[in-house]
């Protein structure tokens, strides 16, 4: 598989932090770290846009999205906010993450501390075109819940 380059620039306030980096042979996510200068207390119900550092710059036709980290989720209940968040091929900035806790516990967030994870994809650009009538389909308008929940369609 031929790796899509992708230009990153460390800001200088994170100097001593790693690149986002792959944590498994197979990971689809590079994780993001949290470039705090102080720890983050996260109380439970709080969020807080938290900076990681780096900025890059992605090819015409890619995104990245930055998704929650499922250990965090799942021991702490702190996830993304805008899961996905969407980093667009023009945006120069430092990528920030906005982490909520819906935990019932703080979680402090500490420098360095793995936070998100970042999933470069490609991005399938359309042309609307408006229209009177759509092609009829099965499902039809059927919208939250209408396909049900099991095989019995309960």
């Amino acid at each position: 598989m031929t790796a899509l380059k992708v230009a990153i620039r460390r800001l200088p306030h994170a100097e001593d932090l790693p690149l986002p980096r792959y944590e498994s042979e197979h990971a689809a996510g590079l994780d993001l770290m949290a470039c705090l200068a102080a720890d983050l207390v996260l109380p439970p119900g709080g969020r807080a846009l938290v900076p990681t550092g780096f900025a890059i710059a992605l090819p015409d036709g890619f995104e990245a999205q930055v998704r929650p980290r499922s250990g965090l989720a799942a021991r702490h209940g702190v996830t993304v906010l805008n899961a996905p968040g969407t980093i667009d091929a023009d945006y120069r900035g430092e990528i920030g993450v906005v982490l909520i806790n819906h935990g019932d516990a703080p979680l402090t967030i500490r420098r360095g501390m793995r936070i998100a994870q970042m999933v470069v994809a490609p991005v399938c650009r359309v042309r609307l075109e408006e229209s009177t009538v759509l092609t009829a389909t099965a499902r039809g308008a059927g919208g939250f819940g209408s396909t049900g929940l099991g095989e019995k369609g309960e």
